[in-house]
């Protein structure tokens, strides 16, 4: 969600550095999450599917930047929590365990080695036709943890009830059957 709002920041050539360009721009904003199958995800900025635009170096430059904004994590937070106000949802995000849904009944933390996060997102880029180098990605990933970890508003951080997996040495199988492990022993709990 904060790829396509920064996406469409680009796109509109809104100025990421004044904040209240970036509040108007919100109120242009409609975000759209398909129910995807096994396989899939998609997001739709209004009514256009950007599932791979918002994976830009582009977007991924500016990110952390516009996640940053207070009014935008407020708006988006807000979105995330009426998405999943029923239950029965799986999200992702550097903050969903602890700002968006801190009672959660699972929490999972996912880290990586730094040059194996930015290897795996490297080849994602280069096999979408990207054209940037793997010090690119690796300067970004660590810029944008940097960024995350040390805002202000909801900063990155592990919630103290998370489990961890560190995927550095698994396989997307083995990482999988590890969370739906922990699912089911909540399920059972």
């Amino acid at each position: 969600m904060y790829r396509a709002v920064t996406l469409y920041c680009i796109e509109n050539n809104v100025d990421l550095n004044i904040h209240s360009q970036v509040e108007q721009a919100l109120a242009n904003i409609s975000l759209y999450i398909p129910p995807a199958d096994e396989k899939t995800f998609a997001i739709h900025l209004n009514d256009r599917d950007v599932t791979d635009l918002i994976r830009s170096m582009e977007v991924s430059n500016s990110v952390s930047e516009v996640a940053a904004i207070s009014v935008v994590r407020k708006y988006l937070v807000a979105q995330q929590q009426r998405a999943g106000s029923n239950g029965g949802i799986v999200m992702d995000g550097r903050d969903i365990g602890t700002v968006v849904f801190p009672q959660a009944d699972l929490k999972i933390y996912v880290d990586s080695d730094i040059s194996v996060r930015a290897m795996r997102r490297y080849l994602e880029l280069k096999e979408k036709g990207n054209n940037v180098s793997l010090d690119e990605v690796t300067t970004n990933l660590k810029h944008r943890d940097h960024i995350d970890s040390s805002r202000d508003d909801s900063p990155l951080t592990k919630a103290k009830d998370a489990y961890i997996i560190d995927n550095t040495n698994l396989s997307r199988e083995q990482q999988l059957k590890i969370a739906l492990d922990l699912a089911h022993q909540k399920l059972q709990s």
